[in-house]
């Protein structure tokens, strides 16, 4: 698998994706109607920040990555970072494949740690790859987040010290 920056033609193949994983609605706070323009608005990011695609040896794009940061000012030492992967592709190590480039990134980029604002507690599988890297959850908003088959459920803020 390699990983690289995104390019504008890399969107059609994101877009697929991006638009079943926002509107089925379970684990992101983005409306489940955003629409493509959005959507590549909201993802592909300008440097010094960076968005990033997992490609499998075919070449088909199979996850992506945006990293930044989380705050401004007097809080930009302060990473963020949101990654997706195809559905087709789960369970391939693309997610920690990404998440681990987030967090070499932000080292690199002199961030002193990473902040997740928003993980959905039901989201299982997302936080055991985030706490089996280092990660801890730091707290939890209750029922920041309506789900849309468990009802109103917590938002989780995770943290790695870098």
């Amino acid at each position: 698998m390699l990983i690289r920056e995104t390019t504008t033609e890399d969107w059609p193949a994101i877009w697929p994706f991006f638009h079943e994983i926002v509107a089925a609605g379970d684990t992101y706070t983005y409306p489940v109607t955003l629409g493509e323009r959005e959507g590549r608005d909201l993802w592909l990011q300008q440097p010094p920040h960076r968005s990033v695609v997992a490609v499998d040896d075919t070449g088909t794009v199979v996850g992506t990555a945006k990293m930044n940061a989380n705050h401004l000012g007097n809080g930009s030492h302060i990473a963020g970072a949101s990654y997706m992967v195809d559905p087709a592709h789960a369970g391939r190590g693309v997610g920690r494949a990404l998440c681990t480039y987030s967090i070499d990134w932000a080292r690199a980029a002199g961030f002193r740690a990473i902040q997740f604002n928003a993980v959905v507690e039901t989201n299982v599988h997302a936080i055991k790859l985030y706490e089996s890297l280092g990660f801890e959850i730091l707290g939890t908003l209750p029922e920041g987040f309506r789900h849309p088959t468990e009802g109103f459920v917590g938002l989780h803020i995770m943290h790695l010290r870098l």
